[in-house]
């Protein structure tokens, strides 16, 4: 495939693409053809989604939260995000610095002064506009905003990090499933859950980009005197939907990242603005009080659904987060996963959990006890009223009385800053989201057309004006709640896959473990066994040695142990991969995994310790090389440089045996293609093709020539 037709050519698979788009559009002509209908839809839907299942989102939130914080407890958070010997692709400062930046958005901008002050005004029990109103107000955000939140993205990332870049499978929510139902995910059942995902992730950016435009507004009215109505927020979609379509066109490097060091810029500038100017002894004091208060009643919390006060709050509050967090949970976890490969689950969970969660109390400390601070201390009462109007208006309002007796320009800037900001938030969400949304519709392919991403981009503004005409905040509320409910139902089953797969997993670690314990000490009985491993402790052999030994002894071995397999009927075959340097044997058994021995050169540093016995400048850094054995899991961090055939033998016979006994306990298989995410091997593969294979046999096409020629008709 040429440069220019890999850039035209479509990667969308139809049955995922088709069926989102019906519904998208279905959604949009009905509601353009009668807004006033369609919000009265919304409103009901939303009615009834909270009042019937309302219990369902609280349950499978609280599910998310125990699951991922679980599973990092146990031994299983030892597992990588990729193979076994897959280093992290960053190092921690710069992991944590993007997964501090994924823990801002435009919702904090929008809620970060708007919550607490209209929880304070009117909170959902007890006397309002009270000290004990102003502690739940800052309790509440805590609550919406924290652990479960990223909980949800947790899970998300997790599942799509740990099949994807462990397994082979595609990165995308189909995959959670293989352990259920295997190659059943490259059929209808897959199709329909990534059709779900689209859905989902398409309603949350429109919701978050209805938001922000009504932030926008609000702040350019504040400025400018530009009014505030739908026809000025449906023209500010269009044009930052332009922008956000060149910062498409322009690609990740110079698009999503340039605006990502814009966005951590004036965020921080933001932050430390509003701390030095407010009360900043008090927003100290008040971050940790309040963070001790959110941990104190998490589990009171997590699952009180005012059973006994029966009122509208729970569903315009925590179920409309709860439900967008779900909703947009895709857009977030594809970018968590994508950061994160060669991490440990533990690594991963308390990364994720810890560093945003962090920060956005934080910024609601900063934020919202400084709006506090100023309508209980400083008497600036007249907030509350302009808030309880219009919630976008809050954080202009806020710098406005924070700012009284400076100079106007102080009050201007940081208003423009925040503008700016939102915008930026705009074509960045947009931009990621069409990213996310087309590699979904394209069976988690990355690396897409253009025009494809364009296109999403243009239908994500597109759906966040429809829904802004028909109804403005509550239409989005209640399309990020609805398309929510099926998602929670595919992440709870996902949840489930990967618990599966984790089973599965913990038998061959375990199997492996017990080869592992006498790896060397049980290898090479014979005479002069002692001496080759002390060799192996303290020699460093060169390159070219380590390649002669296992081009020809590791070979010649491998070579002799297929011949006894084939004389025997099983299928196996040798294959010395001159171009990654590594020789491995495979076996290949129908509708099982299969075995997999390799013996890969590698290179290493030479540890300091070595250089005074070998005279040689530490200075000057230099290399020796190892064989080192490599399962379907990834490298097993042991060296057979200086085995004889016997040893060699044990070895690979070792393997074996554990494999047959891993076969007789595991109660599923999981795909372990290593080679996919492998950073030291130069092999390409063709995405298309791959997908075509699979449509292939999820259609039941069992290798019929004319069957198979016909299996692009699937691709778009």
């Amino acid at each position: 495939m040429g440069a220019t037709s890999s850039k035209v050519k479509s990667t969308l698979l139809l049955p995922v693409f088709l069926p989102a788009i019906i519904v998208i559009a279905l959604l949009i002509i009905g509601t353009i053809s009668n807004p006033d209908l369609a919000g009265s839809i919304f409103e009901t839907t939303l009615a009834e989604i909270t009042s019937r299942f309302g219990w369902f989102y609280m349950l499978a939130v609280a599910i998310f939260l125990v699951f991922v914080v679980g599973i990092a407890l146990t031994k299983w958070g030892r597992i990588k995000l990729g193979p076994d010997h897959a280093d992290a692709e960053y190092s921690f400062p710069a992991w944590f610095a993007m997964l501090f930046s994924a823990g801002y958005g435009i919702a904090l901008l929008f809620f970060g002064v708007a919550e607490p002050v209209l929880h304070y005004s009117t909170p959902p029990m007890g006397a309002p506009e009270t000290l004990d109103s102003a502690k739940a107000a800052m309790q509440i955000s805590f609550f919406h905003w924290g652990f479960h939140i990223w909980a949800i993205y947790g899970l998300t990332g997790l599942v799509l990090a740990y099949f994807a870049f462990r397994h082979g499978l595609p990165l995308s929510m189909r995959s959670a499933l293989y352990p259920l139902i295997g190659d059943k995910i490259y059929g209808p059942i897959g199709h329909t859950v990534d059709t779900f995902a689209i859905l989902g992730t398409m309603f949350g950016i429109a919701t978050t980009l209805g938001l922000s435009v009504a932030q926008i507004n609000a702040g350019v009215n504040e400025l400018w005197g530009v009014p505030v109505n739908t026809t000025v927020q449906v023209i500010f979609i269009g044009i930052i939907t332009l922008a956000a379509i060149a910062s498409v066109a322009a690609g990740m490097d110079k698009g999503i990242k340039r605006l990502s060091v814009i966005n951590m810029t004036l965020v921080l500038f933001l932050l430390v603005s509003v701390f030095i100017f407010g009360p900043s002894i008090f927003l100290l004091e008040t971050f940790l009080q309040n963070t001790g208060s959110y941990l104190n009643n998490i589990v009171e919390r997590t699952f009180n659904l005012q059973a006994y006060e029966r009122s509208d709050w729970i569903g315009n509050w925590t179920l409309f987060i709860f439900g967008w967090t779900i909703a947009w949970a895709p857009f977030v976890g594809l970018f968590i996963a994508k950061i994160s490969r060669g991490r440990t689950i533990r690594q991963f969970v308390f990364g994720v959990m810890f560093v945003p969660t962090m920060f956005t109390f934080l910024w609601f400390s900063v934020f919202g006890d400084t709006a506090l601070n100023l309508i209980m201390q400083q008497g600036y009462t007249s907030l509350i009223a302009e808030v309880q109007a219009d919630e976008a208006v809050a954080l202009f309002r806020m710098y406005s009385a924070l700012l009284d007796g400076y100079p106007p320009i102080f009050t201007t800037v940081i208003s423009i800053a925040t503008v700016i900001l939102i915008i930026t938030f705009f074509v960045t969400s947009s931009d990621s989201g069409s990213l996310v949304v087309d590699s979904l519709a394209s069976g988690g392919v990355m690396n897409t057309p253009v025009w494809q991403r364009v296109f999403w981009a243009t239908l994500e503004g597109v759906v966040a004006s429809v829904l802004l005409i028909a109804g403005g905040l509550s239409a989005l509320q209640a399309a990020s709640v609805a398309s929510a409910l099926p998602f929670a139902i595919i992440m709870l089953i996902a949840a489930f896959g990967m618990w599966r797969a984790l089973i599965i997993e913990g038998h061959q670690s375990g199997s492996l473990r017990s080869h592992m314990k006498g790896a060397r000490t049980n290898s090479g009985a014979g005479k002069g066994s002692w001496e080759r491993r002390l060799s192996s402790l303290v020699d460093f052999p060169h390159k070219d040695q380590v390649l002669q030994y296992i081009e020809n002894d590791v070979q010649a071995t491998l070579d002799k142990l297929k011949a006894s397999l084939v004389e025997k009927k099983w299928p196996a075959e040798v294959i010395w991969d001159e171009s990654n340097q590594r020789v491995y044997l495979e076996v290949k058994l129908e509708e099982q995994l299969d075995f997999f021995y390799e013996v890969r050169l590698r290179e290493h540093e030479l540890p300091d310790y070595a250089y005074p016995m070998l005279r040689r400048n530490i200075k000057e850094k230099e290399h020796y090389s190892t064989a080192e054995v490599f399962l379907r899991q990834g490298g097993q961090a042991y060296d057979v440089y200086g085995y004889n055939e016997r040893d060699l033998m044990d070895d690979v016979l070792n393997q074996f045996e554990n494999y047959l006994a891993f076969l007789k306990i595991s109660p599923s298989t999981l795909p372990w293609d290593m080679a996919k995410h492998d950073e030291e091997l130069d092999i390409e593969e063709d995405p298309e093709a791959i997908w075509e294979d699979k449509l292939a046999g999820s259609d039941g096409n069992d290798g019929d020539d004319d069957k198979e020629s016909d299996t692009g008709k699937d691709k778009a």
